[in-house]
């Protein structure tokens, strides 16, 4: 059973900089009769740490924000020879690297240890640097041409749109409230940006000229980064998965590319080249790596490092929300008395999917002799294990797998009688862990009948299962009209039916 994942995916003090294990990454761009194709990625960063906000010196030079010896400096990527240099080595940190117009000079905004927070100009050559502007709290620039910056400054808590005229020394604000993607759009003397005034988030332009603004479409639910493509296209990120829209002759976001590396998931800043054959992303590492990184720690009983795995709010919960623990001391403390009270523990991981910042792993465990066999659903933000919820095997006996699979057969089929035979009357869908989304026979005949019926590709392969009591969980590979996407099912089985399905996103 899956969602209608191509509609969904829609539906879905001062400025700083959150230092979240992230990569840049760089992709052949391809533009032809069909469309962009997005291929042969490469981690240009391989880097420990933030590495950040790329931006393209020219076409085969990247710029970007990397972490060295506890600061943040500016890297110069060569695409040509994968030759790295740095461009600055202050006491601060720099952010948002990027060519000035007609020269070969950077700009970049520092955050220097005192907390002061200036635009800056650095010498390509030397590195030697100034100010540009005094008297703004830059968070994020673009040029408009080469005496001219908009930026989004620090303003009454929030990010104001200011356009800085450098050969007059004045800045005029033209809108509170806005975002950190600052584009200049080709082929116009327009600048795009986020407004955050309402509750749906809006790309807009503004002439800075006149400061007229005006509507080009709505952002994606909750996300601000954005790059133009050379024929008025602009590519956004959910997930892991690129979207692209042309104001000039699209209704909606489309997918691009799905990206099905697990590295590249949370996809934030994007960046084009000139030519616009060149693509860079960034994106977290994988958060199967957050998840590894607990692991030893328990096995060893080392209670200080597998702790500090843990999110300061981290919460702890049997399948699908029975709170357990919240917060990392309440978590060490339960894993304290835990050491305390047995003499071995240990757990092996047999099975492990990812999708997107989640990880399931299908866990062996044992106590003192005593054997467990689990389902763990791990959570990821910003490197660290937000949430831990447990799904324990039952001990049920029952051929669980044989329903799911003429469900599976069904689906492929289009069959809807077929499939709706292999679920309960009652039958829920929830979103994870425990949002109801739908319940009812009927109202899953309605919601499958026409997505059949349009859908003539549709395809599901299993690329991995977990059998864990009386539920399955699926990782699944789907096509539809085309385009391929990744979902993950729980299916709960009871009397040969299926009585509950919790989708993972």
């Amino acid at each position: 059973m899956r969602r209608f994942l191509t509609n969904s995916l829609l539906l879905l003090g001062c400025v700083c900089w959150s230092q979240v294990n992230t990569e840049v990454h760089v992709f052949d761009l391809f533009k032809s009769d069909q469309g962009y194709t997005v291929s042969n990625g490469q981690n240009i960063s391989q880097n420990e740490g933030y590495d950040n906000q790329p931006s393209f010196y020219d076409d085969q030079k990247v710029l970007f924000a990397s972490t060295r010896n506890g600061q943040t400096d500016i890297l110069l990527y060569n695409l040509e020879n994968d030759a790295k240099s740095w461009l600055s080595d202050t006491p601060g940190g720099e952010y948002s690297p990027t060519r000035i117009p007609n020269s070969e000079d950077v700009s970049a905004i520092r955050l220097d240890p005192d907390g002061k927070q200036l635009l800056y100009r650095y010498d390509f050559k030397t590195g030697t640097s100034k100010p540009l502007i005094k008297d703004l709290v830059v968070g994020y620039h673009t040029w408009f041409n080469e005496n001219m910056v908009v930026s989004s400054v620090l303003d009454e808590g929030s990010l104001s749109l200011m356009v800085s005229r450098l050969n007059e020394t004045r800045s005029y604000k033209f809108q509170k409230q806005i975002g950190r993607s600052l584009h200049k759009i080709p082929n116009s003397e327009l600048v795009s940006y986020i407004s955050k005034e309402k509750e749906y988030w809006e790309i807009k332009s503004v002439d800075p000229i006149s400061g007229a603004t005006k509507l080009i479409t709505y952002a994606l639910p909750e996300k601000e980064d954005l790059c133009w493509l050379a024929d008025g296209t602009i590519l956004m990120a959910t997930n892991n998965y690129l979207m692209k829209f042309n104001p000039t002759t699209d209704q909606n976001w489309s997918i691009l590319k799905t990206f099905t590396d697990d590295n590249i998931v949370n996809i934030s800043r994007l960046a084009v080249n000139p030519s616009n054959t060149k693509l860079a992303l960034v994106a977290e590492t994988s958060p199967a790596e957050a998840v590894q990184a607990h692991i030893a720690p328990f096995n060893e009983r080392r209670l200080d490092d597998f702790a500090n795995c843990f999110s300061e709010d981290v919460l702890v919960a049997n399948f699908p929300s029975d709170t357990m623990s919240t917060g990392r001391s309440a978590l060490r403390e339960g894993y304290r008395k835990f050491y305390e009270n047995v003499k071995q523990a240990s757990v092996r991981v047999a099975k492990r999917i990812v999708i997107n910042n989640k990880v399931i792993d299908e866990e062996f465990g044992e106590v003192d002799g005593s054997k467990d066999h689990k389902a763990t659903f791990y959570e990821v933000k910003n490197g660290l294990i937000g949430s831990m919820i447990f799904l324990f095997d039952n001990g049920n006996t029952e051929d669980v797998e044989a329903v799911v699979e003429k469900q599976l057969d069904a689906y492929r089929a289009r069959d809807i009688d077929g499939f709706l035979a292999t679920y309960s009357d009652d039958i829920e869908l929830f979103n994870f862990p425990a949002q109801l989304n739908l319940q009812g026979k009927d109202k899953l005949r309605a919601s499958y009948r026409n997505f059949f019926a349009n859908t003539p590709d549709l395809n599901c392969e299993i690329k991995t299962r977990m059998i864990i009591g009386n539920n399955i969980i699926d990782e699944e590979w789907l096509t539809i009209n085309g385009e391929h996407v990744k979902a993950v099912a729980v299916y709960e089985v009871n009397n040969g039916l299926i009585t509950k399905v919790t989708f993972v996103q």
